[in-house]
């Protein structure tokens, strides 16, 4: 019995007739689930951020509210990273591909994408500055521009090889699907 929190990691079906087992194509998604590290970072980060609002409650019976509102604050602050934390990764739909950083969302329309490949290289380990040898998702754009999306020592796929690899054909699987419709549809309008 398939459930269905669980279909970004099934393999596809062999009786299906489509590649792409979502119903609605328009809405972002991740093709694949958050890995551990991410999960567990995001977690640990909660936990502090609840014994901050205790301390934020302590602090205000206590009767210093300046000392309250700065202990809110930082808890809102830790809370709010936590999120965006699990909210990195790669994120597909109709419109494109959209990577989400820390810090930066980048939004790539498919009729800019040339390529989506895997490649062994140099990647950053859990996203520090030390570097190892392994795989990377590569995104080429038109202008020939290549940025990598993920890697397989990343906080969602360090020591998860297969995951890696369904979440790679899988995001390769949308490129296929969208680029030929955008070289379609832009071959119709000449």
């Amino acid at each position: 019995m398939p459930l269905p929190f669980l279909t970004a990691d099934r393999a596809f079906d062999t009786t299906d007739d489509v590649a792409l087992p979502f119903d609605d194509h328009d809405q972002w998604r991740r093709p694949y689930r958050p890995g551990p590290w991410r999960v567990g970072i995001a977690a640990v980060a909660l936990l502090l951020a609840s014994f901050v609002l205790l301390a934020a409650v302590i602090i205000a019976v206590a009767g210093a509210a300046g000392g309250a509102l700065f202990t809110f604050g930082l808890a809102a602050v830790v809370i709010c990273a936590a999120l965006r934390l699990l909210r990195m990764g790669v994120w597909v739909s109709r419109a494109g591909l959209r990577h989400v950083a820390f810090f930066s969302t980048r939004t790539v329309p498919w009729g800019q994408v040339s390529a989506v490949r895997t490649a062994q290289q140099p990647v950053r380990w859990l996203g520090l500055p030390r570097t190892v040898q392994g795989q990377a998702l590569v995104l080429v754009r038109q202008n020939g521009e290549q940025a990598p999306l993920l890697t397989d020592h990343n906080a969602d796929f360090l020591a998860r090889v297969e995951a890696f690899d369904r979440a790679a054909d899988s995001i390769e699987a949308w490129n296929a699907e969208y680029t030929e419709s955008a070289e379609y549809a832009g071959a119709e309008v000449r």
